[in-house]
């Protein structure tokens, strides 16, 4: 089995669509009401459908975690396009560093580098 995408909520297209072209992600597919990117350097996808809920309402219902090689750096490179970090590059007890913010609908985004630990970390059952 192959995991094809994840559909997030968007209050915004328009917002949603230029905050992950910012981010670096290909757009595949664009209607009034549905997006579909293709993550940068990879073949996986994830997509947004139009909600009429607020902000509050899916605010953290879920997260996307985007692996970046260079995490320092891809930070840096966002901030410079205006992009705001709720939480910068930090250290994790899980041996992850993570950096967090959140899309224009309130859905969390983590940028990560895990390295070995991604899938073997040492407490891998």
């Amino acid at each position: 089995m192959h995991l094809n995408q994840i559909t997030l909520p968007s209050t915004n297209v328009e917002n949603t669509k230029q905050f992950y072209l910012t981010l670096g992600c290909e757009l595949i597919v664009d209607t009034a009401h549905y997006l579909r990117f293709k993550a940068p350097n990879n073949d996986t996808s994830f997509s947004f459908s139009l909600t009429e809920a607020d902000n509050n309402a899916i605010n953290h219902c879920a997260t996307i975690y985007f692996e970046c090689e260079n995490l320092t750096d891809t930070v840096e490179e966002l901030l410079s396009k205006g992009i705001e970090f709720d939480e910068m590059p930090t250290d994790k007890s899980y041996l992850w560093c993570e950096a967090k913010l959140t899309d224009p609908s309130g859905n969390a985004i983590i940028l990560y580098f895990a390295g070995e630990n991604r899938l073997n970390p040492p407490w891998r059952v």
